[in-house]
């Protein structure tokens, strides 16, 4: 692949000669060919973006004039009408970009559109670094080949511009992007730059004006200065105003005490295409290394785009008003996805088409300052406004849940924003994990967790019963997602966690709490059981139990019956991935003790075998489960009862 970085570094003269003051004409060079054949094909991957570069180059030139003027102001020749004029010709088939600014001479047009890479901007920047007592304008176009992509749209380019301050006569460049250029003295009245584009056949689209305005509309609505159009050929009052294309209403830039809440809706409204207020407003500058200005939104409810599958991630990102991207998903890790704003930078670097970001350390800095702004502002929203978190916790919260997984850093501060039902808590109620430790009956060293597809499924799960007897509360994870995420976390404030239908969560249960004597018993029974079944790993007594006979628990470091049954239901289940589980039964109850003694007197018994089973399937449906032998179990359960009867 060509290498553009490389070439562009290096290159640094267009010119083979020196230009005299009459008119010259001079061919590029060759390796100069190639790299404008690259950005006019191959860096920018929108032909409007030519536009926007436009227009960036013309408000930089307004923004030296006005910086220059502080000292200096005679350059100003009585006009401080900042403007930036877009004049369409559709008899010519131009599209001409003329501003006010600074304007060029001489050398300076060959030393800025006769070098790529070689900008005046950035030379411009250079020059005022360390002056005192003036305000620094801001400028972005740093890397100078944003206005070569005005060839990806023309056939010809002419630049008319005359330097402030300079009676003499303008400069005017003239190229066809291809093989020579031009440049000869030609009379300019007002000072500033006009950038006349000749325009293919294939582009003369760009001369229709309702383009022009959603193309303003999209990249350059917050440009500072106003952005006019002229249409020649239309009749126009003299009385009537210029008509302004862009809003100029960046809130962002604005400090907060002075914009208002029906400014932030309007605001919301035209970037999510939301017709509601949004629950929370992030508004802020960042000062210190880098400056940046943060304007992002915590919808009330989850954003329309979610139900159709097409979710863009990440806030626009705009450089000194001029809109980058659209989602920059560099921003935003995907558990905030739901968040949309602005972010404007500055100083962010960029590569030189500004549709790419580098990955650099200030764009790291920018997307941990704004991650943790999100998360304390939901926590707030959470301490404050408890009623509006519910909805959004309702409509967001196993989005919010992924962080647990994917965003280490903040782990915990995301864990302080979840909520959990558990058999304490009535239905409606919720209970975070912070409430959760700080309720924690002595003794107790793990947070408890069970997971299942509703609340009344897991309340009646033999698990809860130990817990219950010792009033230690258990969450309850009805969120499919929980039960994926939750461990990610591991453990919180000191606290491990620990989900309860897991073989190792109840080893003292196993084996301390039953004396030898009973294991002794029922030794013969549970191989018998193992045997019997075949679809178990393992028989176990347990002390666990307190009123149900049987339970069926997992391995630690499978899958739970619970996260089996969702990844079938969402088509992720693999064949064969099904893991065995261990069967627990209840030594003392009265059910197991019948089977015992049924195994002791006949152990191929009929009755035995349908006893054994019938046992499983109770396991089963205890844990929300589907019995294998619906037909079966439904016959043995009536044999059962008729006989009770």
């Amino acid at each position: 692949m060509f290498d553009c970085k490389y070439l562009l570094l290096n290159i640094i003269q267009i010119w083979g000669e020196a230009m005299t003051e009459s008119t010259k004409k001079m061919e590029f060079k060759t390796e100069l060919k190639q790299l404008l054949y690259l950005i006019t094909h191959s860096l920018y991957s929108n032909k409007e973006i030519f536009l926007r570069e436009l227009i960036s180059n013309a408000g930089d030139a307004i923004n030296k004039i006005r910086f220059d003027s502080l000292d200096q102001q005679d350059d100003l020749e009585g006009n401080k009408d900042w403007k930036i004029k877009i004049i369409i010709n559709k008899e010519l088939g131009t599209l001409t970009l003329s501003d006010n600014g600074i304007g060029m001479s001489r050398e300076a047009v060959i030393e800025n559109l006769g070098t790529i890479a070689r900008s005046g901007t950035k030379n411009f920047l250079d020059r005022v670094k360390g002056q005192e007592g003036k305000t620094k304008p801001e400028l972005i176009g740093q890397f100078g080949v944003g206005f070569y992509s005005a060839f990806m749209v023309a056939d010809k380019v002419e630049v008319l511009s005359r330097m402030a301050g300079k009676a003499e006569d303008g400069i005017c460049w003239i190229s066809d992007g291809q093989g020579e250029f031009t440049i000869e003295s030609k009379p300019k009245a007002e000072r500033g730059t006009d950038v006349i584009l000749y325009l293919k056949e294939t582009d003369k689209d760009f001369l229709e004006s309702f383009k022009i305005r959603s193309i303003i509309r999209k990249f350059s609505d917050f440009i500072e200065h106003p952005i006019v159009l002229e249409v020649l050929g239309e009749t126009k009052d003299p009385e009537e105003k210029d008509e302004v294309l862009n809003s100029q209403k960046a809130l962002w830039l604005r400090s907060k005490s002075e914009v208002t809440q029906e400014e932030y809706d309007t605001f919301y409204r035209q970037i999510s295409n939301d017709f509601q207020e949004p629950a929370k407003v992030i508004h802020y500058t960042a000062e210190g290394m880098n400056e940046f200005k943060v304007l992002l939104f915590i919808p009330p409810s989850l954003p329309m785009e979610f139900q159709f599958g097409d979710v863009k991630i990440g806030p626009r990102l705009y450089v000194q008003r001029v809109l980058i991207m659209d989602n920059c998903e560099q921003l935003l890790p995907s558990y905030l996805r739901f968040v949309k704003g602005v972010v404007d930078c500055a100083d962010l670097p960029l590569n030189i088409s500004r549709e790419i970001l580098q990955q650099n350390p200030v764009l790291e800095r920018i997307r941990k300052d704004v991650v943790g702004s999100i998360l304390k502002a939901l926590k707030d929203m959470k301490k404050s406004e408890p009623e509006k978190y519910l909805k959004f916790f309702a409509e967001m919260g196993s989005i919010l849940k992924e962080g647990l997984r994917v965003d280490f850093e903040n782990r915990e501060k995301v864990a302080d924003l979840l909520l959990f039902n558990s058999w304490k808590t009535s239905a409606d109620k919720t209970i975070t994990l912070e409430e959760y430790v700080s309720a924690m009956p002595e003794g107790q060293t793990e947070i408890y967790y069970l997971a299942g597809e509703s609340r009344a499924q897991v309340e009646f799960s033999p698990l809860l019963e130990s817990y219950k007897s010792k009033q230690q509360d258990v969450l309850l994870l009805l969120d499919p997602i929980d039960e994926f995420s939750l461990p990610y976390l591991q453990d919180y404030k000191g606290k491990k966690l620990k989900g309860i239908d897991r073989v190792d969560s109840s080893k003292s249960d196993s084996d301390a709490e039953i004396l030898e004597a009973t294991k002794s018993r029922f030794a013969g029974f549970v191989e018998h059981l193992k045997a019997k079944l075949g679809v178990v790993s393992d028989v176990k007594l347990t002390s666990r139990l307190k009123e149900s006979p049987v339970v069926l628990v997992s391995e630690s470091g499978g899958f739970s019956a619970s996260q089996e049954r969702f990844l079938k239901k969402i088509g992720k289940a693999q064949e064969g991935m099904e893991s065995k589980r261990v069967l627990e039964i209840n030594p003392e109850h009265s059910l197991v003790l019948k089977l015992r003694d049924l195994y002791e007197e006949k152990a191929d018994s009929p009755k035995l075998q349908a006893g054994i089973e019938t046992l499983y399937d109770l396991a089963l449906l205890a844990e929300g489960s589907k019995v294998q032998d619906l037909g079966g179990f439904m016959k043995r359960v009536q044999e059962a009862v008729l006989k009770g009867l």
